[in-house]
């Protein structure tokens, strides 16, 4: 047999994904007894598309009608949603990449609604159930062929109720002159500009050729596509997995269903760049483990608070703007205020510069130690952005509420000592994260104590 992407890597890849195994090339999948099948694999001419078909309407109407009330009930309502689906597809020539890349993620998200209500009011549409990911159809194909002028066949597809939300290129293993890196340049260079209808829908792509997986969203320059791992597993090799085992552990995290979902919910934004350009930003995996975790914490409500140390360079300002853009959807804290503590001028310029970058909804930077007491007297809903120093003359309790989460960068500075105690007397019942990327002495009794918790018997509720 001659090894190639397509017998080795490629369905190695589809047999992680949906427990179905090949027999040999060209062998239709056969399915793994006794494990849980999460993505469906469909051979790409079961999938009852043309080559010229973005998205596979039939499933995506059969998905509208199942998850949106209001279109049961007048099934033709499906093809209005469709109708406006289209337009975004055909209007990537016209307004970019990126732009119909973010529109088309809006309807994703669920943030666009159509007057399907009562007397014609406007009800939320959703494309994908969030709340009940097993009412959404999830199905992994290879050799998604698509003709919008060129042929191009991308090496799999992964799509969300007939969407394609994610594009995978394999490379072959044996030759070394070949990395992922040729997948990625095909995925960038090649498809994302020769056929951009399929990217409209994109949430992330990624490239292998079995030894190394990397990842990145539309546009992403290819020296920052980033590796996936999963600290979770407390592995002490994880940190050096290199050749199957890297690939291994990256599909079976971060290409779950449900961290696929939420990424496209929670840990997906566009912000405008300092060349007033539309970029599109995705999590890194320390900042979607280091967000969850202070999610998680949060929604217990036993342990109130906890240490993060991530290494300098690995984004604690765009890790908090994913944090607080979860906190502040959970329902089940209702309404919380998400404080950011910074304690330097050019530390507060750059959180409140990525902040309104990334049009983050109900951000307020306080300028003056009046107004922060001013906005948690008045029990504000909203992120409040402020340095250190603005609580030095704070007197008593500024606000007793349990749902507000402090945020605080470089925690092991200025929010020790006498600050640190005034910020825990203003605000006696709230939770405290503190996140730095210098390394801390663990003799550094104060910040440990700070925000160190007993329950992390490292000292920390997230490391990398």
């Amino acid at each position: 047999m001659t090894f190639n992407e397509q017998n080795t890597v490629e369905q190695y890849v589809i047999s992680k994904l949906t427990g179905q195994r090949f027999e040999g090339v060209g062998d239709r999948a056969k399915p793994e007894y006794g494990k849980t099948v999460q993505w469906k694999y469909v051979p790409p001419e079961d999938l009852g598309r043309n080559e010229g078909e973005i998205i596979i309407e039939t499933i995506l109407k059969d998905a509208l009608i199942r998850i949106n009330p209001e279109i049961r009930a007048l099934p033709e309502r499906a093809d209005e949603v469709i109708y406006k689906l289209r337009a975004i597809l055909l209007s990537v020539h016209d307004v970019g990449l990126v732009r119909a890349n973010e529109e088309f993620a809006k309807w994703l998200q669920g943030d666009k609604t159509m007057p399907f209500g009562e007397n014609n009011q406007h009800v939320p549409v959703r494309l994908i159930d969030f709340e009940n990911i097993s009412n959404n159809s999830f199905i992994a194909t290879n050799q998604y062929k698509v003709t919008r002028g060129v042929t191009k066949i991308p090496d799999m597809a992964l799509l969300v109720n007939g969407i394609p939300i994610i594009i995978g290129e394999f490379k072959t293993p044996v030759r070394p002159s070949i990395s992922w890196l040729d997948g990625a340049v095909q995925i960038h260079d090649d498809y994302e500009n020769s056929i951009p209808e399929l990217f409209v829908s994109n949430i992330f792509s990624f490239a292998t050729e079995g030894k190394t997986f990397r990842y990145g969203s539309i546009r992403m320059p290819l020296e920052i596509w980033g590796p996936w791992r999963d600290e979770s597993k407390n592995d002490k090799a994880l940190g050096e997995l290199f050749g199957l085992k890297e690939v291994e552990v990256a599909v079976e995290s971060m290409l779950k269903p449900s961290v696929i979902l939420d990424i496209l919910e929670y840990f997906t934004i566009f912000a405008t760049d300092k060349k007033n350009r539309r970029i599109k930003i995705i999590a890194r995996y320390q900042q979607y483990e280091g967000a969850n975790l202070i999610v998680k914490r949060v929604k217990e409500g036993i342990v109130k608070k906890g240490l993060i140390w991530h290494f300098q360079g690995s984004g604690k300002s765009l890790l908090m703007v994913f944090a607080a853009q979860k906190l502040r959807h959970a329902s089940k804290l209702k309404s919380p205020t998400v404080l950011i503590i910074v304690d330097r001028i050019d530390l507060d310029t750059q959180i409140t510069a990525t902040f309104n970058a990334c049009d983050v909804p109900n951000i307020v930077a306080t300028e003056r130690r009046e107004e922060l007491e001013r906005l948690l007297k008045q029990d504000t809903r909203k992120i409040l952005i402020t340095m250190m120093h603005k609580f030095a003359e704070a007197e008593g309790i500024l606000n007793n509420r349990g749902n507000i989460i402090v945020l605080a960068d470089e925690a092991h500075r200025t929010q020790e000592g006498d600050l640190g105690r005034k910020l825990r007397e203003a605000l006696p019942n709230a939770f405290f994260f503190g996140l730095t990327g210098t390394p801390i002495n663990k003799r550094d009794k104060n910040t440990f104590r700070t925000f160190g918790a007993e329950e992390d018997l490292t000292g920390y509720l997230s490391r990398t």
